[in-house]
């Protein structure tokens, strides 16, 4: 271990989602996610990813015509306590009878434990779509249902379905995401049914229900792919949409119904099915 790390607070003023895609396409260690953005550790220097964000706000502008503000802060730290302080700022939390806590916490003697070593992926509940969406596989799915998690990610929205004694499937297009969701399934005891790398149209089974937790954008040109892996009767959970892009998402499902709209700041959860 070197004697000092560096951490890059980044703030920025809008299109957080855009910025947590370049994060993950940049970045070779996990980040944090705060309000307004994002913090990234490392045993290396940060300053060329602070660069480098600067140009991706500069070209971002430019894209969208309108100012995109980006204020990146490196500290250097010592490197022997860093762990603990980011141990200390990951507390567990319940979402309707889930009780979501890391590896170093104690389960809950009452609730349905889930646990997420926050090191191996980013989803541990704590962001306002993970937490919609564990709301939504509370309410629709049950012991018998057929569920696809579609972008997986760490795997909590398959593993907390697989606690309800559901079949469950799950896929992304990121490797790292499908090891870090076969490494939590096996840490909470539970085993997916089937889990690939690559898109929710590689398979041909249909499902009772179908979440995805991704991004706008990907949820429109994903939209027919996410379609067909539904049952007639099924239910199709989608979030990680921004409030202000819930119209852009909702014209790519204009031949579905909304069952439910969960909000949670500025984040939208829809729960759709075929009518």
């Amino acid at each position: 271990m070197e004697e000092f790390y560096y951490e890059l607070t980044i703030k920025v003023s809008s299109h957080l989602d855009l910025f947590r895609d370049f994060l993950d396409d940049t970045v070779d260690v996990g980040f944090e996610e705060i309000d307004n953005g994002f913090i990234v550790r490392s045993e290396d220097d940060l300053e060329t990813l602070a660069w480098g964000l600067e140009q991706f706000c500069e070209a971002l502008s430019k894209a969208l015509s309108t100012s995109v503000e980006c204020e990146c802060s490196q500290k250097k730290l010592e490197n022997n306590d860093w762990v603990k302080t980011y141990q200390k700022s990951i507390e567990a939390l319940q979402i309707e009878n889930f009780y979501i806590h890391p590896t170093w916490d104690e389960p809950s003697d009452s609730l349905i434990n889930i646990e997420i070593d926050p090191a191996l992926a980013f989803g541990t509940g704590h962001h306002p779509t993970t937490a919609s969406s564990l709301r939504a596989i509370s309410k629709y799915v049950s012991k018998d249902s057929t569920v696809l998690d579609v972008g997986c990610g760490s795997g909590i929205l398959g593993v907390g379905a697989l606690k309800l004694g559901a079949t469950v499937d799950a896929c992304d297009t990121d490797i790292v995401s499908v090891e870090n969701t076969l490494v939590n399934a096996k840490l909470n005891q539970v085993e997916f049914r089937d889990v690939w790398e690559g898109s929710c149209s590689l398979t041909s089974e249909k499902y009772d229900v179908v979440v995805a937790n991704i991004v706008a954008d990907v949820l429109t040109f994903i939209a027919k792919d996410l379609k067909d892996a539904m049952k007639e009767n099924g239910v199709l959970v989608l979030s990680g949409i921004l409030d202000k892009y819930e119209d852009k998402v909702l014209r790519f499902y204009k031949d579905m119904n909304i069952v439910q709209r969960i909000a949670q700041k500025e984040w939208v959860t829809l729960i759709l099915n075929k009518g």
